[in-house]
């Protein structure tokens, strides 16, 4: 009877232990979080019962096991959650490994070194749960509860921007690009950014985009021109902005804008306030060599736009070549009193004054714009003497008339030149030269033998003859002494006359009746 009293009592010591292990896998049931699977590329630092699941270095859960996939391409990691970790469970929560990386935007996960790799994770925002997960190849730029703005950019080519890049606001770092990608057409290049707060609230509608590496070394028309930017856009490049308007909170681009971004803060700028570009072709006969796409457009020292291609224009049937590039203008530059009555120039007031400055000479003509760089443009000027020509407006692009350089022309004059001095033929001068020169040779040796001694015995008797005469003529002479008697009696016979002439005119009647006596 006893011992059937104490049965009971024995045996409530492993009730207890089996009820107290009940309520202990009960309780680790109930705060055990959900269990996930995520899919990574490889397994390269994991370790199924070592490795972590962290969220801002907090531990929220354990990696339990690897496998592979179905078709062996990756893995599947399961992991265990903690249950403060259920809110981690949203379907766009990402993970990731954190191991260390080298980049061109620098060196992370160090830390990983000594405490080994882990999974880290960005919590997500959606009410929709998910157990299976696709972990992230590298690291996000950016984590969900950042503050910013994110924005996109539309650009020509991707230069040397990637995954990280910094975008840069007045030289200071104020956001990084996303990721990019190809337009659906190829025809350029979509960029993301993201710009921290408080950096985003300067990003207006006016706002302008440009590339920004670290050194822009530009060889143009110009000469050399360097730009620079902060020392992180000179590994991996970057973008930068600044807004063109003045600054009020009031007009701040929202999440999400678009923008084009140009190739220079120069571009960028200068773009603000141009308008729609004019489309326009030029057709030379002459060499283009040394312009380039990009090349400015000069109209007296103002540049109009830049040149956006270059083509070969070849007739098969004439074999004429003419090079012909498309021109980018924009006749905004020409003005405000321009912009205020022509707009755009694509009017019919804008067509007729082209026509107008076209009749009065309006050219295009290559230049030379650096010597040392050998680079050109293409100069709009006016040339009152140039041909007349006709200009169809109702043909688009409208091609634009042009004259030859001037360096071109001057080498083309010399061309003829040395063509013309080339017929004239110098051999057959040479030997007639050599003919006329022996001849001339032969006549001085027969001048020296013959005629030279002929003449120096004619001069001797010359001057014989000249000391007879200057003898004879000597002022102690007998001539000289008989010219002067002659000539005292000459004066004589004179005087006599004169006196006889004198008293015929007084006495004419003489002549019949003779002298009277008393005379």
């Amino acid at each position: 009877m006893n011992s059937a009293r104490r049965l009971p009592v024995i045996w409530l010591i492993p009730v207890a232990a089996v009820l107290v292990c009940v309520a202990l896998f009960v309780h680790a049931i109930l705060q055990r979080g959900p269990r996930i699977t995520i899919g990574f590329a490889s397994a390269e630092g994991l370790e199924p019962g070592k490795t972590r699941v962290r969220y801002r270095d907090v531990e929220i859960g354990t990696l339990q096991s690897l496998r592979l996939t179905a078709d062996r391409t990756g893995i599947l990691a399961d992991v265990q959650l903690d249950d403060p970790a259920k809110l981690f469970a949203p379907c766009d929560t990402r993970y990731w490994v954190v191991r260390p990386r080298i980049g061109m935007t620098g060196i992370s996960g160090l830390a990983t070194v000594i405490s080994g790799s882990y999974i880290a994770a960005d919590i997500g925002h959606t009410s929709r749960h998910c157990t299976d997960f696709r972990g992230l190849d590298v690291p996000p730029s950016i984590t969900s509860d950042q503050k910013g703005k994110r924005f996109t950019l539309h650009a020509n080519s991707l230069e040397s921007l990637t995954a990280g890049s910094p975008v840069l606001f007045r030289r200071a770092q104020a956001g990084q690009v996303l990721d990019y990608s190809l337009s659906r057409d190829g025809s350029e290049v979509v960029i993301h950014v993201f710009v921290n707060a408080p950096f985003d609230q300067y990003v207006t509608p006016s706002t302008r985009w440009w590339h920004a590496s670290g050194i822009d070394l530009r060889l143009g028309s110009d000469g050399f021109r360097l730009e620079t930017q902060s020392v992180a856009s000179l590994l991996s490049g970057g973008v930068a902005f600044d807004t063109t308007a003045p600054f009020t909170t009031q007009h701040q681009a929202s999440d999400g804008t678009s923008f084009a971004l140009s190739e220079s803060r120069m571009d960028a700028l200068r773009k603000a306030g141009d308008g729609p570009a004019a489309q326009v072709v030029m057709r030379f006969t002459q060499s283009l060599r040394g312009l380039s796409v990009g090349a400015p457009v000069d109209f007296h020292g103002v540049e109009l736009g830049q040149v956006a291609a270059i083509d070969v224009d070849f007739n098969p049937v004439t074999g004429h070549i003419d090079m012909v590039p498309t021109l980018q203008l924009y006749p905004s530059r020409l003005g405000k009193r321009y912009r205020e009555a022509l707009g755009n120039g694509e009017g019919v007031e804008g067509k007729r004054l082209l026509h107008r400055l076209v009749a009065d000479g309006l050219r295009g003509q290559l230049r030379m714009g650096s010597v040392l760089t050998g680079q050109r443009y293409i100069a709009l000027d006016f040339f009152p003497h140039a041909p007349v020509v006709k200009l169809d407006t109702t043909r688009m692009p409208v091609e634009l008339p042009t004259v030859p350089n001037t360096l071109e022309e001057l080498q083309d004059q010399i061309a003829s030149i040395v063509k013309k001095i080339d017929g004239v033929p110098f051999d057959e001068i040479g030997r007639n030269l050599d003919t006329t020169l022996a001849g001339a040779g032969s006549l001085f040796q027969k001048l020296d033998s013959e005629l030279v001694p002929a003449a120096r015995d004619a001069l001797a008797a010359s001057e014989r003859s000249f000391n007879a005469a200057n003898a004879t003529l000597s002022q102690d002479s007998p001539l000289q002494s008989d010219l002067h008697q002659a000539l005292t009696e000459l004066r004589r016979t004179l005087e006599s006359l004169n006196s006889l002439a004198e008293y015929l005119q007084r006495h004419p009647e003489s002549l019949v009746w003779g002298k009277s006596r008393r005379e």
